[in-house]
């Protein structure tokens, strides 16, 4: 029997944790009582030992990130994310987007990492997992304590997010931009507002980000669209309309990411489409496996975010097609920024005892 959903979640279930240490199975009418209660979100501090993290993965075009939060209130379903949880010993379904942590020290620890004097200047990602601008910011604003350090020491930076809150902090976006220190990309991965609201109830709508966007590029932002991701018999049929829109509102350059299901991903994923698509929901996981070479997911580098086969090719050929016509750069979705105009706190100090 599939599961209930939960009014603005995304998660139908909350499944334990590859590394849970303890393991509850509950009775029917305990499991329907617990579905039938709405998750409250609770935010909690988590100080950061050290802030920048490193990845060395091919296909990722950046190889330092920051992420102000755990978990995600977003509660998109696909979000690759999710297994993270199971390191904090909680679910990644429900556990996820309701167990948010912050890093209220982001800022002194990136100051820290700075002021070594082996500091290597590199482009560093805010966003790579979890939402920078998930509602949280609003009030906690980690990620603008961050981007105030970003445009004083003339650091570049690359923010990604799927929220307009990001339009709160233009000023200094367009500042860092102004020497080519800064991109932003949005991830709208559906224009239906129906769709969205199920498959990531607490994003803010497509036209909302879009809007950001426009604001963005008219403050010399450097915008690019992520879509991602493109989920088979879901959303594959809007590649088109989302490239137009994204067009439209000056996004000059686009990319877009395969479904993954890494870990307890698969699972949730499997429950969420039994909830909300039973019909096709055969359908969509044979496409997946399709693009998988037959497996639901394939980790291997190349592979993972594209796909492989002719329904994957079809989708490349697909989207290299629409930004073809609309003259939207497809190779790159983050501006390649100056390095050289880092201040490095250790050598200013320097400079002034001297």
């Amino acid at each position: 029997m599939a599961a209930s959903p939960h009014k603005g979640r995304g998660a139908v279930s909350a499944p334990h944790g590859r590394f849970a240490t303890q393991q509850t199975e509950l009775d029917g009418d305990e499991t329907a009582r617990l579905a039938s209660i709405a998750p409250d979100t609770v935010i909690k501090a988590m100080p950061a030992d050290k802030i920048i993290s490193s990845n060395d993965s091919p296909d990722v075009p950046f190889d330092k990130s920051i992420n102000p939060y755990l978990g995600c209130e977003h509660g998109c379903i696909y979000c690759y994310a999710r297994p993270s949880h199971s390191y904090l010993d909680l679910s990644p379904g429900l556990d996820f987007e309701t167990r948010i942590f912050y890093k209220p020290n982001a800022a002194a620890r990136l100051l820290d990492e700075w002021q070594k004097s082996s500091y290597e200047c590199k482009p560093i990602t805010i966003g790579a997992n979890t939402d920078p601008y998930q509602p949280a910011e609003r009030n906690l604003k980690v990620t603008r304590q961050l981007l105030q350090l970003f445009a004083e020491y003339r650091h570049p930076v690359n923010i990604i997010t799927k929220s307009h809150l990001i339009a709160r902090d233009i000023d200094l976006l367009g500042n860092l931009a102004k020497d080519n220190l800064s991109s932003v990309a949005i991830s709208i991965p559906t224009m239906n507002d129906e769709l969205k609201r199920i498959m990531e109830p607490r994003v803010p709508s497509a036209r909302a980000r879009l809007k950001a966007a426009r604001d963005l590029a008219n403050a010399g932002v450097p915008v690019s669209v992520l879509l991602a991701p493109i989920i088979p018999a879901i959303n594959d049929g809007e590649i088109e309309s989302i490239l137009n829109a994204a067009a439209a509102a000056g996004i000059t350059r686009a990319r877009y990411i395969f479904l993954r299901l890494p870990h307890e991903l698969r699972s949730l994923f499997e429950d969420w489409l039994r909830s909300h698509f039973p019909d096709r929901a055969q359908h969509v996981m044979s496409l997946v496996r399709q693009a998988g070479g037959g497996k639901i997911y394939d980790a291997r580098f190349g592979q993972r975010q594209s796909g492989r086969g002719p329904y994957a090719q079809m989708l490349a050929a697909r989207f290299k097609k629409a930004t073809s016509a609309l003259k939207m750069d497809s190779d790159a979705y983050q501006q390649g920024l100056d390095c050289t105009r880092f201040l490095h706190p250790a050598r200013q100090q320097l400079g002034l005892d001297f």
